[in-house]
């Protein structure tokens, strides 16, 4: 390795540098411990060649030194050749070594990758929704990505470069000591030199790099926001689209000025580092010819010195370097683990048990529920904030009780954040109860598992959401492994078959991000498609039509209504006309019931529902009959 290469892997080590000085936690290094057991052999073997490699880089230019001798002192022929070709199986053994090692490096590394997303991907899928409505999706997904990669490097580059660095510096000092104390001497005195400017250059290079990404992040999340189809349907709306490029360009051009300020100042410091190792290199050879001419060194070894220089300087830099590429690794190891420490909310009990086979009732028994606090759910990190709000959360229902008997359909109605989303999202499991109890067929839905609460209950919400995936996909989520007809069944049910037969693809059409490549009734009416084919014995369908206009929402009741059949509903409406033939109709407001009844009933109470009702539609409504 050459003395410039050693100079740019040092700033480069320098300014990946963690910002802040963290202490050395040993409980971190034990978790580390956990990941790394399974891939212990790999590892042992990975760092045992690293050893034989770094022995290797000392053995060749101690045999260069003999051949110089061998030349000088004119041995036989043989002898030089013979020290020719050892330098040269040395060598193809180096580079085949080198191969190895770098299948071990990637071996460990990606294993380690592997392990971590998986495990961070598992955990992140338990959390409540309260997470990902809190938790910024960018910050995420870095954890999954940038994070995950800085960790695995503390055991593909990190671990094993402190000991190839390690044996590599004790086998070059001992050899140089050995051939001359003085001239190992000066170069060690000489080191300062070559450290001290690249760790100041290293910090000054980080801050920089630093802002850059900043910036980078600014840009990435201001593309992210405007490339979207409803972002940038509304920036044609509403947005300045000279005030958006005008903010873009000033961060690109930032990114640019950064961009030629890193440039110059790593060539500087390369080309300063490079000039003293050259001026190293001069002394050696200075002080060792003048030892040779004095006949207190052979020029064999001077060469040697020479070329054990950089197998000197490079393992010295390294190890300067190596607690912050420690603590660099550490770093992302914990950012990953913070969200690993998040504990999920819901989980099974261990003696959790299945929904009970046959008609479900669903019942809500005394209700009272607020959202968990932010620090409960989420981390300051991940909402890019400084703290988290610690303040628990304002209870939104306060005593619901309701009952809906299998196949029938209770419908909720009322004013907008009265908490009607909140009960569904309670039916579902989305949350725990803070106190009373939710049960489906009798059972506390805490007493039974995740797995059949999904199996039993289907939802359908009013933003229809889709993945960019084919229609095909976005079906089988309901249900893996549905046949062909079962799709087609499912989607001639929801009435969407004939518009899917004449597209270009079929099943096989990608409907874009979040669906946008469809209409919203369409979108709707795919939804529920896979509501049909989950075949689930409660349906809770949360605002369904609400942003459909009347053909739509013809085309989707219709839809409904084959989705409603025979099975245990819950209904919330804001179009009170699609709920006049609910069996059981509850009004909320302020997370309280404050009147139930049938459409009927409750118009003729000429209460809050007549109110709503009257509103909706502007005409009167009639008093009831005085008898």
């Amino acid at each position: 390795m050459s003395m410039e290469a050693v100079a740019w892997g040092q700033m480069y080590r320098q300014s990946q540098a963690p910002d802040e000085r963290r202490p050395f936690r040993w409980a971190t290094v034990r978790r580390i411990a956990g990941f790394a057991r399974p891939h212990r052999r790999t590892l042992a073997a990975f760092l045992v060649l690293s050893v034989v490699s770094a022995g290797l880089a000392v053995a060749t230019p101690v045999l260069a030194g003999r051949v110089v001798n061998a030349i000088v002192g004119q041995s036989p022929t043989r002898v030089v050749v013979g020290l020719a070709s050892a330098i040269a199986v040395l060598a193809i053994f180096d580079a085949a070594l080198g191969l190895v090692l770098r299948w071990f490096s990637a071996r460990i590394g990606e294993g380690l990758i592997l392990d971590l997303r998986t495990t961070v991907f598992d955990h992140v899928q338990t959390m409540p929704i309260a997470f990902f409505t809190r938790t910024r999706t960018g910050a995420l997904v870095s954890r999954l990505n940038n994070d995950v990669i800085g960790a695995q490097r503390a055991f593909s580059d990190t671990l094993s470069g402190v000991v190839a660095n390690l044996v590599q510096l004790v086998l070059t000092a001992a050899v140089m000591v050995r051939i001359s104390w003085q001239v190992t001497l000066l170069a060690l005195v000489l080191l300062p030199v070559f450290v001290v400017p690249a760790r100041r250059m290293g910090n000054r290079l980080a801050g920089i790099q630093r802002e850059a990404a900043d910036h980078d992040a600014a840009m990435s999340t201001q593309m992210t926001e405007r490339f979207s189809a409803p972002g940038a349907t509304l920036v044609k709306l509403f947005g300045r689209p000279d005030l958006e490029s005008a903010e873009f360009a000033a961060r690109a051009r930032r990114v640019r000025d950064i961009g030629v300020r890193t440039a110059l100042v790593q060539t500087v410091f390369v080309t300063s580092l490079t000039l003293v190792s050259a001026l190293a290199v001069a002394v050696v050879y200075g002080l060792g010819g003048f030892y040779a001419l004095r006949g207190q060194l052979d020029a064999g070894a001077v060469v040697a010195l020479s070329l054990l220089l950089t197998r000197l300087y490079a393992p010295l830099t390294g190890l300067a370097s190596a607690r912050l590429e420690v603590m660099s690794a550490l770093v992302s190891f914990e950012r990953v683990f913070e969200v690993l420490d998040l504990q999920p909310l819901i989980s099974d009990r261990p003696d959790a048990r299945s929904v009970p086979t046959g008609p479900v009732s669903v019942e809500l028994v005394d209700v009272r529920f607020g959202y968990p606090a932010a620090d409960q759910v989420s981390l300051a990190s991940l909402e890019e904030v400084s703290t988290l709000d610690s303040r628990a959360g304002v209870e939104v229902l306060h005593g619901i009780s309701l009952r809906a008997e299998p196949g029938k359909l209770v419908a909720l109605v009322g004013s907008s954040g009265a908490g009607k989303s909140t009960i569904a999202q309670l039916v579902a499991r989305l949350y725990d109860v803070d106190s009373g109890a939710v049960r489906l067929a009798g059972v506390d839905v805490r007493d039974l598992t995740a797995r059949s609460i999904r199996e039993t209950v289907g939802m359908v919400t009013q933003d229809g959401h889709l993945f960019h995936e084919s229609i095909r996909a976005n079906l089988l989520l309901a249900r893996p492994e549905a046949t062909e007809t079962q799709l087609w069944d499912a989607l001639r049910r929801a009435r969407l078959a004939e518009l899917v037969a004449g597209l270009a693809d079929g099943l096989d059409t990608v409907v874009g991000e979040r669906g946008y490549r469809l209409s919203g009734g369409e979108r709707q009416r795919l939804t529920i498609a896979r509501l049909l084919l989950k075949q689930p014995r409660v349906v809770i369908l949360d605002e369904a039509t609400a942003s459909l206009d009347s053909t739509s929402e013809l085309a989707v009741q219709e839809a409904l209504t084959e989705a409603l059949t025979g099975r245990t509903a819950l209904v919330i409406a804001h179009r009170l006309s699609t709920i006049r033939a609910a069996d059981e109709i509850l009004v909320i407001e302020d997370g309280r019931v404050v009147e139930r009844g049938t459409h009927a009933v409750l118009l003729a109470a000429a209460g809050r529902y007549a109110e709503l009702y009257r509103t909706q539609y502007a005409t009167a409504v009639p008093a009831p009959p005085v008898g």
